[in-house]
């Protein structure tokens, strides 16, 4: 629905007509901000709309439309959200600093937005969201909401804080978990045996996938019949040190690394990284059905021992390097994945 739709007839706005016609993307910024200020949301929402005309016209506007719709979704009330989070035009949320659900997420409740999101998967991403700012949803949500994610509307109690994003008017922070430096320097072994584990190296791949397919990232797992040593030397890596980690931080790392687009792709959200940590822990359990069931899941976690490594190189741009390890099965897996340029 644009703007225009919104009041049920068409608005006159000579100043943005000028400005549009015109081309100044500075002067739509200027407009932005000054409507911002002053709270003129449907204002703002006309911005949005003619801005995205304009492109069909060769003037690229893109920028303000895209400034205005995340402004828009981080600031406005919850009815002019449901309009920027419409489904149908397929051009919403195309180039935001991050996804219109997560933005639109952070300061507005889901009993805010229901009466205003068409049941589609924008609305059970937007459930989600507000699942990890803490908020208790009804219990009927499920039933509303396409099972996009196909993951609880609520955390266990197995699962961590997960690290979410702070979105403000002028960008976004997307702060890493704090993680464990106590390191131990270690000699690793490369003779144990490696086993085929391609559900968890699809997993990995999965929950980074755009720092593989949007950017430069490299994504490698090694599974080997032995402990933390034995797979960090599967890697090929000989000379190493080792950080234990509380299962939570090694998850909400995890979960940090899967909601980001890495160094230039395109941030999927905290509920993408929340996806990606079940998937897996599911791989990692060899748990044949998705969801796992949560009190299963539990166990596995509860018997899973967590570790940060890295060969004594400088930590640059993006990064994950874990080992986790199975004592009851005598399994471990090696994680890299890293995203420098």
């Amino acid at each position: 629905m644009s703007a225009d739709e919104h009041h049920g007839a068409a608005v006159d706005d000579e100043d943005l007509d000028h400005l549009i016609h015109g081309a100044d993307l500075d002067g739509l910024v200027r407009m932005i901000d000054d409507r911002c200020s002053s709270r003129d949301w449907s204002g703002l929402l006309r911005v949005r709309d003619r801005a995205r005309r304009a492109v069909e016209t060769g003037r690229q506007l893109w920028p303000a439309a895209t400034l205005a719709e995340y402004r828009l979704a981080l600031l406005a009330p919850a009815d002019i959200v449901g309009i920027v989070l419409d489904e149908t035009d397929g051009l919403s949320g195309r180039f935001t600093i991050g996804p219109l659900t997560e933005v639109a997420a952070q300061h507005h409740t889901w009993d805010e937005l229901a009466p205003h999101l068409d049941r589609g998967p924008r609305a059970a991403f937007v459930a989600q969201e507000r699942v990890l700012r803490g908020e208790r949803l009804p219990d009927d949500v499920a039933d509303e909401l396409p099972a996009v994610l196909d993951l609880p509307f609520e955390l266990a109690g197995w699962e961590p804080s997960y690290p979410l994003a702070s979105y403000s008017e002028a960008g976004a922070e997307f702060p890493r978990p704090e993680l464990s430096d106590g390191w131990t320097n270690v000699v690793a072994n490369s003779d144990a045996e490696v086993l085929d584990d391609l559900e968890v190296d699809l997993a990995l791949h999965q929950l980074v996938e755009p720092w593989s397919t949007s950017s430069n990232g490299r994504v490698e797992t090694v599974c080997v019949d032995g402990d933390a040593t034995d797979a960090i030397g599967a890697l090929g890596v000989r000379a190493a040190r080792i950080a234990a980690l509380e299962p939570g931080a090694a998850l909400a790392w995890l979960a940090w690394a899967g909601a980001s687009g890495g160094a230039h792709g395109r941030r999927r959200g905290a509920a993408a990284g929340r996806f990606g940590v079940w998937w897996l822990l599911g791989a990692l359990g060899q748990f044949e059905d998705f969801p796992p069931d949560a009190e299963e899941l539990a166990d596995l976690v509860g018997g899973l021992r967590w570790w940060r490594w890295d060969a004594h190189e400088p930590e640059l741009g993006w990064q994950v390097q874990l080992v986790v390890t199975d004592d009851a099965e005598g399994t471990s897996w090696a994680i890299v994945a890293r995203d420098n340029a």
